[in-house]
């Protein structure tokens, strides 16, 4: 045993520093090439994977710099006692600053998440610490280095590299971010100086008043405003980047003038539902870049020049280390060494070759109107103007073959909507004694995040529709006040014009997270029960889609809901206790024990019964044990057949034995407001909303649609910005897209200063 533990000890301090320093190159070329992928998936598996990527990426090259460090003093102290040639000595040097290249990042991910940018001076700290012991380990061997200026010139790249990076960490920090907006202060006309002229004029009974002279609108070029044509790609991009100028400030929570909402909103109007998305879209990745990569730093003459530096400095070194003499060195360290060289090189190109087809390099190449013949080469030669959106019907399906390459290719954001729902929740709950082991381990909301929600794609359909009421609230929305009340509105809006005063009551004089609630489980007994019909149908669908999506956000992402839903997860703990005493009562009160797939048209035995037997209600089914064929074979066909044939036969079932209870009475005049459940709330909503439909001849489809995306703009507008601006790094978040397409149409809180500055003339 004892040898087999030396013979381990040796393998480990042959091989520990090439096998981490191969990790962490590889490593590199990982997040280099996957790290774009966090602003156009919400695959959890993707996500996961580059998170562990980026956190191994740190701690291994750090502490292949501590075992560097460690062997280095280990050899100096034997070289005290027994002077002798050290073999590798000056080979670890050299590849020390390999590791600051590393501790850099690539391009395309210096933070995971948007705290992490407040960790910049940690980093600062660390660049200053892992300098100094690299520096620290070539002074060791610069006597006898002979490759002491490869070595030299890497640790310059290391520097840039690493430097680069804090500073993108620094100017991406909160504080930082918002102090780059504010402007030269700006005390105004001189008040006081002003009121002596106007008193002593008035004194002596000259005609005196007071003129604001404003100044004049400054000129953008956004378009011609009534030319409604398709935008090419490349001007998408260019608007996107305009705009994004402006309203960067969003995340700092700044406000702007009237004269930016104005020119916003007229270009916005006469837009399309495709245009202003692709804008919108476009201009999020801007954002993303600024907060989550290394854009602002490289951008500008100085990044170039740095990034040039860098670069030619690992190529010279390449190419001197190329012609040493190697004969000492063992091959194998030959080859890491190799290895290293090429693998930053590479690394390099890559992230050059990302840089110039970016959206970025696009606009840089276009801003001026007559370019001269070098920026027109440049453009042919990089394509500028080549399509850069996939022309795709978004109503079906990716095909398998592109469901990988689209989103890194083309990918703006995850373009998913997930969805969850309640009755499909209450409907297959886990045992108690489940649940408590695993509330214990802290995984409720991983594995219900596995189990219950999943994702449809954001249809083209439903971008018009989205598009075309907000286009119709900007409209009417000509003045901020208006726009205001539109923005606050969590569907008394659309009710009132839509003359439903009826269903007032449930958007007023509750909560936003009750409100919410109750509309989802109205939606969803509607849904299960009327099946609508051709005129309808996509209205049915937009609800059904935008209910289940809210109620996403709601019980799984509350940080992009309103402060007003704080007690949403209390409600929807007690709705969906009320919901499984209901359906367990309804089970033993038909002497059933569980729900069940019929197996109408599945099952031969069965196929022969009549009828009427067939379309039994699996509530009214024979108790277990009475030996009819339904009973034989019905769990059998629940696991072998279609789940989502099942889910929607539950569901049917579930709806109807819901809607049949007797509602006279509200639900809290017979069991108090100990409960917060809204289960019969909505229950008494969907009633009502056929009432609306039978008596008014009114569309409950339509009207359900229209205040679900009501109460997704409200949302929108009351979460902190900050929230969404988390979110461009998880795949985005359709309600995101919302929230700035809003603030382009003039419909928010963020307007408030008066256009330009004034100056006050009295006479």
């Amino acid at each position: 045993m004892e040898l087999d533990i030396n013979n381990w000890k040796n393998f480990w301090e042959t091989w520990d520093i090439r096998g981490f320093i191969i990790l962490s190159l590889s490593l590199q070329a990982l997040l280099i090439l996957f790290g774009p992928l966090r602003k156009s998936t919400a695959r959890g598996f993707i996500l996961i994977l580059l998170w562990l990527a980026y956190l191994m990426a740190d701690a291994v090259a750090i502490f292949v710099v501590g075992l560097i460090f460690k062997s280095q003093q280990r050899k100096e102290d034997d070289l005290s006692v027994h002077p002798c040639p050290c073999d590798n000595a000056y080979l670890l040097a050299l590849w020390s600053p390999f590791l600051l290249v590393h501790l850099g990042g690539p391009d395309t991910i210096t933070a995971f998440a948007l705290e992490d940018n407040e960790l910049w001076l940690r980093h600062l700290l660390q660049l200053l610490v892992q300098s100094g012991t690299t520096a620290y380990v070539f002074i060791l061997t610069l006597s006898t280095n002979k490759f002491w200026l490869p070595t030299l010139l890497t640790f310059l790249a290391g520097l840039i590299k690493y430097s680069e990076r804090t500073r993108s960490l620094y100017l991406a920090s909160t504080r930082r971010f918002k102090k780059s907006f504010l402007t030269d202060p700006d005390a105004g006309p001189n008040y006081a100086k002003l009121m002596d002229e106007y008193s002593s004029k008035k004194s002596a009974d000259l005609p005196t008043r007071v003129d604001l002279n404003e100044e004049p609108v400054r000129a953008i070029q956004i378009g011609n405003e009534g030319d409604k044509r398709d935008l090419s790609d490349i001007e998408v991009i260019k608007h996107a980047y305009m705009f994004c100028q402006t309203f960067k400030g969003l995340i700092a929570d700044l406000i702007f003038s009237f004269r930016d909402r104005n020119l916003s909103r007229g270009f916005f109007l006469n837009r399309t539902a495709k245009d202003a998305f692709k804008i919108v879209e476009v201009e999020l990745n801007f954002l993303y870049e600024i907060l989550y990569t290394k854009v602002v730093v490289i951008q500008g003459l100085v990044g170039y020049c740095l990034r040039f530096i860098s670069f030619c400095s690992v190529v010279v070194a390449f190419s001197l280390f190329a012609s040493k003499e190697k004969k000492e060195l063992h091959p194998i360290d030959i080859r890491i060494t190799y290895a290293l060289f090429i693998g930053g090189i590479s690394l390099d190109i890559t992230a050059f070759f990302m840089l110039i087809l970016s959206d970025s390099t696009a606009v840089a190449l276009t801003k001026s109107e007559y370019p001269s013949w070098i920026i027109r080469i440049l453009a042919k030669l990089l394509f500028v103007k080549r399509q850069r959106w996939v022309v795709e019907d978004t109503s079906k399906p990716y095909p398998f073959r592109l469901k990988l390459v689209l989103p890194l290719l083309h990918g703006r954001w995850s373009e998913c909507i997930s969805q969850y729902n309640l009755i499909h929740y209450c409907l297959h709950t886990r045992s108690e004694r489940m649940e408590k082991v695993i509330d214990a381990l802290g995984l409720t909301d991983i594995l219900d995040g596995l189990k219950y929600v999943n994702t449809k794609r954001f249809d083209t359909r439903l971008r018009d529709f989205i598009f075309e009421e907000l286009r119709l609230k900007s409209v009417m929305a000509k003045d901020v006040r208006v726009a205001r009340q539109i923005a606050s509105a969590r569907g008394e809006w659309v009710l009132g014009t839509e003359d439903c005063d009826a269903l007032l009551p449930y958007v007023l004089d509750v909560n936003y997270d009750d409100s919410l609630i109750v509309w989802h489980i109205a939606t969803e007994l509607l849904y299960g029960t009327d099946r609508g019909n051709d005129g309808n149908k996509d209205l049915r669908e937009f609800s059904k889609l935008l209910s289940d999506y809210m109620f996403y956000l709601l019980i799984m992402q509350p940080n992009l809901m309103p402060a007003a839903a704080s007690i949403s997860q209390k409600r929807f703990r007690d709705t969906c206790a009320e919901a499984k005493d209901f359906f367990l009562g309804k089970q033993k009160r038909k002497n059933k024990s569980s729900f069940c797939i019929p197996c109408v048209d599945k099952c031969f035995f069965c196929s022969r019964k009549s009828e009427n037997e067939q379309k039994q209600s699996p509530f009214s089914q024979s108790a277990p044990g009475s030996g009819s064929c339904r009973e034989i074979f019905c769990c059998f066909l629940k696991w072998g057949s279609n789940e989502k044939k099942g889910l929607d036969f539950e569901h049917t079932e579930a709806c109807k034995s819901i809607l049949a209870v007797n509602t006279e009475l509200r639900p809290v005049e017979v069991k108090g407001d100990k409960s917060k459940s809204v289960l019969f709330d909505g229950s008494i909503l969907a009633k009502e909303l056929n009432k609306l439909e039978e008596n008014q001849g009114k569309d409950k489809w339509e009207i359900m649609s229209k205040v679900w995306v009501e109460l997704m703009s409200y949302a929108a507008c009351h979460c902190r910005a900050s929230t969404h601006a988390a979110q461009l790094c998880k795949g985005g978040q359709l309600i995101t897209v919302v929230w700035l397409l809003m603030a382009h149409l003039g419909l928010g809180v963020q307007f408030e200063l008066n256009e330009g500055n004034q100056k006050l003339n009295a006479r």
